[in-house]
């Protein structure tokens, strides 16, 4: 089965939002924000409703930049996450039930308390880049097992 769902940084050079996630998959890490695709919504309408129910800030012109696709080793499904872009938005990010959102510098960004493929294809979408990758996690999530990863413009 294939998983569509989003993924959204919000990114203001020097400064990226991510948010502490507090509940289900993937509890306890930093991540950008998002989740699955409703029945009937396309993948911008999901993004931006995702990161108004995450943070409470509305965001416009999402910049779409890529696809990464995620497997569980033992696991048959794929997890499609279509990444977005995010330079504008408006208001302060508040804390929600699902995450805890902070700015961090680029330059501090705690990978070491994050998805484990994140420092793979990060540091290249914070340049700029739109990217395809490919991972595949041990069952627990915490070990890329094997990666593909394509930079494209």
């Amino acid at each position: 089965m294939r998983i569509v769902m989003t993924l959204c940084v919000i990114h203001q050079e020097p400064k990226i939002l991510l948010g502490l996630k507090k509940r289900g998959f993937g509890m306890g890490k930093w991540n950008g924000f998002g989740g699955k695709v409703k029945d009937g919504e396309d993948i911008i309408e999901a993004a931006k409703r995702e990161v108004l129910e995450e943070t409470g800030v509305p965001v416009e012109n999402l910049e779409p930049s890529g696809k990464l696709e995620f497997n569980f080793e033992g696991n048959p499904d794929t997890i499609e996450v279509n990444l977005f872009r995010a330079m504008d938005f408006n208001g302060e990010p508040v804390e929600s039930e699902e995450m805890r959102p902070q700015w961090f510098d680029v330059g501090g960004i705690p990978y070491d308390e994050m998805w484990p493929d994140d420092r793979h294809w990060l540091p290249l979408f914070l340049k700029g880049n739109k990217l395809y990758g490919k991972f595949l996690f041990d069952k627990k999530g915490n070990e890329v097992l094997k990666k593909e990863l394509s930079v494209f413009t």
